[in-house]
């Protein structure tokens, strides 16, 4: 268990954006591209896992006294040093094992990418205001790319600008989240140098109109509406009522958790993806 949360095995679910290419292809039930993207999934998920030891490994100290972080198996010794690092390697040559499984060079640039970018925000730019959560963003987006090259389908331009802009949403979210912890605790952090809830209230805003915006003209793409349906447009209800709910969250009920973990408790926006995945299914396979 101990390993697991090591790993952040719950921080997976980010890593389902390697299957964005496969089901807005309309190719989910290809069993050669879902069994690509499934290894893909697995080749993000272990590197992603290995910057997070390399985050507590970096941070063990700081995380003893944070209140909730202190509890990681690093911070409270459960788990020692040593293990930490041998649990990293493990991780990191399992990545390029599958990547060599996809037999694609493209998928292994976008994984080396991904990890020295996250080395370098690790160490430093996670405390450079915006360019922080633009590594966050563009991590998003190599997640998309892994699984569009892996299976070598065609990424919409509009799927690419969606993808940055709601990953930027739960970079702010998660920025003004620890900007309200700090207000509770009196206890402020370095990386929050450079915002305040003001800035963070009116990126929010910004940013969430510019990804209604590109899925909607995503949904008008004629190559979409050729691969899925001419119905698609109708699935944007879906996607205002989401982005409305997780501004709800933050702005009137001030939650301060994680964008994951908001994912993972709050019923409201697991039934509106639930029914936006349906809906999409249903146009496509059925319809």
């Amino acid at each position: 268990m101990q390993y697991l949360q090591l790993i952040r095995v719950h921080q997976w679910i980010k890593n389902g954006f390697v299957f964005l290419p496969i089901f807005f292809a309309g190719e989910l039930l290809n069993r050669d591209l879902l069994i690509k993207s499934i290894i893909a999934f697995f080749s993000f998920s272990f590197i992603a896992s290995s910057i997070y030891i390399i985050n507590d490994y970096v941070d063990i100290e700081k995380d003893r006294k944070h209140p909730e972080k202190k509890n990681r198996p690093l911070a409270n010794g459960t788990i020692s040093k040593k293990e930490a690092v041998i649990v990293f390697f493990i991780l990191f040559f399992l990545s390029y094992f599958f990547c060599y499984l996809l037999k694609s060079t493209s998928t292994v640039i976008i994984i080396t990418i991904y990890f020295l970018m996250n080395l370098a925000y690790s160490f430093k730019l996670k405390h450079v205001a915006i360019i922080d959560i633009t590594i966050i963003a563009v991590g998003f987006l190599l997640r998309v790319f892994a699984g569009g090259y892996s299976t070598g389908l065609f990424i919409s331009i509009w799927a690419i600008l969606l993808t940055f802009f709601l990953a930027l949403i739960m970079g702010i979210g998660k920025r003004r989240g620890e900007l309200l912890n700090a207000q509770l605790t009196g206890e402020t952090r370095k990386s929050l140098d450079g915002y305040n809830l003001q800035f963070t209230d009116i990126s929010m805003t910004v940013v969430s109109t510019c990804s209604i915006v590109c899925y909607i003209m995503y949904t008008l793409d004629p190559l979409v509406k050729k691969n899925l349906h001419e119905g698609i447009v109708y699935t944007s209800f879906f996607v205002i009522i989401g982005v409305l709910r997780y501004l709800q969250l933050s702005f009137v009920y001030n939650k301060t958790e994680s964008p994951t973990k908001i994912v993972y408790k709050d019923i409201f926006i697991q039934i509106d993806i639930i029914l936006w995945v349906l809906v999409i299914f249903i146009l496509k396979y059925l319809a």
